[in-house]
């Protein structure tokens, strides 16, 4: 096991209270776009997430009133049309990986969108757990609009689960912009907050998790992203071995006594 609170990453703000993660990506004067390097390092981070004893969930937030722009066009974009099929490969798999490692990372992680979170910006609250943003949020799976498919780091595979087919193939096909309405409608977003609030609403909720049985909360994310590709039958039978290992821990049995001593369970996560 492994300690992220004193981490110093050099691409992105990290900051860890009360076994809460906060995440800003740092460029806000250009609605804080993404380098190679910070794909790289953030991807890493939630790879080591995995290990983390001290990190129980995981907020991304905005910064300068902007979530994020997606992949820099001068940075990545720029290079990209330069580089021959293997290179470019190796990039597209190295952005599919950091999905991955939000999906198996074994902690919850909350979106706080505000402004524009669009190409990659989407992609981070897509592949999140819960999603919060203001009515000002402006959300596009824009790859269409710099000739590219909108099959994007999974986008294929877990848009239509959030939002329906028919909606995700509009938003892909055309590459429009999603209003915050829209997406909460659409169940894209949990609920829409003043900005003001955001960030307070979404730590919030991280500390109400937080609060939880976080290794069953673990089991639980496991479970949701597995049992996508699970029969029913399957998926029946890993929640009965799921349930089953979480009935071993402390933290079932803080539960019951504290039932039956009529009093708030105290949770501690083993």
């Amino acid at each position: 096991m492994s300690a992220m609170a004193k981490l110093k990453p050099k691409h992105f703000l990290w900051q860890v209270e009360g076994k809460v993660a906060k995440i800003r990506l740092d460029r806000p004067e250009r609605k804080n776009p993404l380098t190679f390097d910070s794909y790289a390092e953030l991807r890493d981070t939630f790879r080591e997430l995995v290990y983390a004893e001290d990190v129980d969930a995981v907020v991304f937030l905005p910064n300068g009133g902007n979530f994020c722009s997606g992949g820099d066009v001068h940075d990545i974009i720029g290079p990209l049309v330069k580089m021959d099929m293997k290179a470019m490969l190796a990039f597209t798999r190295m952005t599919g990986d950091f999905v991955k490692a939000m999906l198996n990372c074994g902690k919850p992680v909350i979106s706080a969108v505000d402004g524009v979170a669009v190409g990659a910006g989407a992609i981070i609250a897509m592949a999140s757990d819960i999603r919060i943003a203001t009515p000002e949020a402006k959300t596009a799976f824009l790859f269409t609009r710099v000739g590219l498919a909108g099959c994007d780091m999974g986008a294929c595979a877990i848009l239509p689960r959030i939002v329906g087919q028919g909606r995700a193939a509009e938003l892909l096909y055309t590459g429009r912009t999603m209003s915050a309405a829209e997406g909460e409608r659409w169940g894209f977003y949990n609920r829409l907050v003043e900005p003001a609030a955001l960030e307070g609403d979404a730590l919030d909720m991280a500390a109400r998790i937080v609060s939880g049985p976080t290794f069953a909360h673990g089991i639980t994310k496991t479970q949701l992203n597995q049992e996508w590709s699970m029969g029913l039958d399957q998926a029946i039978e890993a929640e009965a071995q799921a349930q089953a290992i979480c009935m071993q821990t402390g933290d079932f049995e803080r539960a019951y006594k504290a039932f039956v001593a009529n009093e708030k369970p105290v949770f501690e996560g083993d």
